[in-house]
C-alpha cells in the first residue's frame, strides 16, 4: 500500500472513529434527558387549585388568605400551588414538608424577589434592596445591636419606659387597651433603637411620620409598590423627612463624639467586612427604619393577644400573678433581664398567644432550583424551580397532628415534660420563622412584652369589658380587629 493510500485509509478511519463518538455521546445524552424527564415525571408537580384563568387565585385570597388555605388543604393536602396572574405560588404546610424552605441556601431559595414591596418603606440600600452578601452583613450589625449586652441595657430603659407610662394611669378607670400598648411599645422602642434624642426631644415628630409610613403599607402594596396612591405619597413623603431628622442626630453625634449604649450607636459604629468602610446615613436610617417597623407591629400584638387570653382565662392570670409573688420575693421589686428570663409561666403564655396569632401569618421565597418534598402519607412532589414557595405560620401552627386542642389557648403545652413542639422535630413552631431566616428580634420582642406584662401584673387588677376580639385578617401583619376595652384598678401586689 502507498503512503497516500494508508494515509487516506487512517484519514477516513479517523472520520468513522469520531462519528461513533459522537452518536455513542447523543445516545448517552438523550438517554440523561429521557431518564431525568421520567424522574420529573415520577415526582409529581404539586396539584393545582381550581381558580378562574388569568386573574387565578387572587379572588381566593381577596376573600380571605387563611379560608383559602384551610379550604385547600383540607382538599389537597399539605402541598398544593394556586396561581395568581402569571405567578405560581406553593404553599408547604406543616414541618414535614417545610424544612426546605427554612433551610435552604439562598442561592436555591431566596427572599429578595419576594419582599421587593419593603423596599420604598425601608429605603434604598437595605435589606431587600441589596445583594444577599450585604444584606447579611447588614444582619450582622443587627445582631450585634441585639446581643445580650446589649439588650441588658436595652430592658433597663424599657423598665423605665413603661414605670413612667403607667403612672400617668389613674387609680381606676377604662381604657382602650390596643392603642395604649402600641404606644408603650413604640416609646421603649424609641428609646432602645433610635436613641435618646429621639425619645427625649423628636418623639411625637417621629411618631407621626413613622404612622404615615406604616399606613403606606397596604395589601395592594404587595403588587403595586409604586402605585400614585394618597397613602403611598404620604409613605414616601414621611420617608423622606425621616431621613432628614435622622441624618442631623447622626452627624450631631460623629461632630460631638459622645457615644450612646443604643442601635443607633451600633450602627453608626459598624464597618462592612468585605470593604472595610463605614455605614451611610441612609443604610443607618433604613436599617433603623426597619428594626422598628419590624419589631413595633409584633411586640404591640402579642402584648395585646397575651392580655387578652389572660383576662379570659383567669386561671393562668392566677398562675402569671403567683410567679411574680415568687419573683419578687427573691429579688425585690426588681426587674432585669436575668429576672424576667427567670419568667416561665408568663413566657409560655406570650408564646401560646403567639401559636395562636402570630404577626405575619404567610412567609415567601422564590425558589432557584427545582426540589423534592415528601409528605406525612409518603407522597412526592417536585417543586420547579421559578415557583414563589409559601408557608403559613398561622396555619401550620394549629395543626391537629402536631398540638392537641390546637384552637384552644393552653400554655401548658410547652411546658417540660410536654413539649408539643418538639415532638413532630423542627418549624413545628414557627411564629418566628426558622432556619436561615428566623427573626433576629425574638429575644428583644420576648423582654419588652415580659417587661411591660411584669409592671401590669404587679400594680394593677385587670378585667376584659369589651368582646374577646378577633384577628384582622385585612390588615398587612393581622393583629386584633376593633377596640380592646379593659377596665383596670390599681393595687400593689404583695409578698406573702
Amino acid at each position: 500500500m502507498e503512503l497516500s493510500d494508508l494515509a487516506k485509509a487512517l484519514w477516513l478511519n479517523g472520520i468513522s472513529t469520531n462519528v461513533m463518538l459522537i452518536f455513542l455521546g447523543t445516545v448517552v445524552w438523550g438517554s440523561l434527558i429521557i431518564l431525568t424527564l421520567l424522574r420529573r415525571r415520577s415526582r409529581s408537580l404539586p396539584p393545582v387549585v381550581n381558580t378562574i384563568p388569568l386573574i387565578g387565585g387572587l379572588i381566593k385570597f381577596i376573600k380571605g388568605p387563611m379560608l383559602m388555605l384551610a379550604d385547600e388543604y383540607q382538599r389537597l393536602g399539605s402541598v398544593f400551588t394556586v396561581k395568581i396572574v402569571t405567578k405560581s405560588i406553593t404553599f408547604l404546610i406543616g414541618p414535614e414538608v417545610s424544612a426546605h424552605f427554612f433551610k435552604a441556601a439562598e442561592a436555591d431559595m431566596s427572599q429578595k424577589e419576594v419582599y421587593q414591596f419593603n423596599v420604598p418603606t425601608f429605603g434604598p440600600g437595605v435589606v431587600f434592596d441589596v445583594d444577599y452578601s450585604v444584606r447579611m452583613e447588614q444582619f450582622r450589625f443587627f445582631t450585634e445591636a441585639l446581643k445580650v449586652t446589649s439588650l441588658k441595657r436595652y430592658v433597663d430603659y424599657m423598665v423605665e419606659e413603661a414605670q413612667v407610662f403607667f403612672s400617668k394611669w389613674g387609680d381606676e378607670g377604662e381604657i382602650e387597651f390596643k392603642s395604649e400598648l402600641e404606644r408603650l411599645v413604640i416609646l421603649t422602642a424609641s428609646r432602645s433603637l433610635l436613641g435618646r434624642e429621639v425619645r427625649d426631644q423628636l418623639f411625637d415628630n417621629v411618631n407621626d411620620l413613622f404612622h404615615d409610613l406604616d399606613n403606606g403599607m397596604q395589601p395592594i402594596s404587595v403588587l403595586f409598590p409604586y402605585l400614585p396612591i394618597p397613602a403611598h405619597k404620604r409613605r414616601d413623603k414621611a420617608r423622606r423627612e425621616l431621613a432628614d431628622v435622622f441624618s442631623k442626630i447622626i452627624q450631631n453625634r460623629k461632630s460631638s463624639g459622645r457615644i450612646e449604649t443604643d442601635m443607633l450607636q451600633v450602627f453608626i459604629d459598624s464597618k462592612y467586612r468585605s470593604t472595610g468602610r463605614a455605614t451611610t446615613d441612609n443604610e443607618i436610617t433604613g436599617l433603623l427604619i426597619a428594626a422598628l417597623f419590624a419589631g413595633q407591629h409584633t411586640s404591640s400584638i402579642t402584648s395585646a393577644w397575651t392580655g387578652a387570653y389572660l383576662m379570659r382565662y383567669k386561671q393562668y392570670l392566677s398562675e402569671a400573678i403567683e410567679e411574680q409573688k415568687t419573683v419578687m420575693k427573691a429579688h425585690g421589686d426588681k426587674l432585669d433581664y436575668d429576672i424576667l428570663s427567670e419568667m416561665d409561666v408568663l413566657h409560655r403564655c406570650m408564646k401560646e398567644a403567639l401559636r395562636l396569632h402570630p404577626p405575619l401569618i404567610m412567609l415567601f421565597r422564590y425558589s432557584h432550583s427545582d426540589f423534592t418534598v415528601k409528605t406525612r402519607e409518603g407522597k412526592e412532589y417536585m417543586i420547579p424551580k421559578g415557583h414563589i414557595v409559601g408557608t403559613s405560620p398561622a396555619f401550620a401552627n394549629r395543626l391537629p397532628h402536631i398540638y392537641k386542642d390546637p384552637n384552644n389557648f393552653d400554655p401548658d403545652r410547652f411546658a417540660p415534660g410536654r413539649e408539643e413542639d418538639k415532638v413532630a422535630g423542627a418549624f413545628s413552631y414557627t411564629s418566628f420563622g426558622g432556619g436561615r431566616h428566623g427573626c433576629l428580634g425574638e429575644t428583644f420582642a420576648y423582654m419588652q412584652v415580659k417587661t411591660i406584662w411584669s409592671i401590669l401584673l404587679r400594680n394593677f387588677e385587670l378585667d376584659l369589658v369589651s368582646p374577646f376580639p378577633e384577628p384582622d385578617w385585612n390588615a398587612m401583619v393581622v393583629g386584633l380587629k376593633g377596640d380592646l376595652i379593659v377596665r383596670y384598678k390599681r393595687r400593689a401586689l404583695t409578698v406573702d
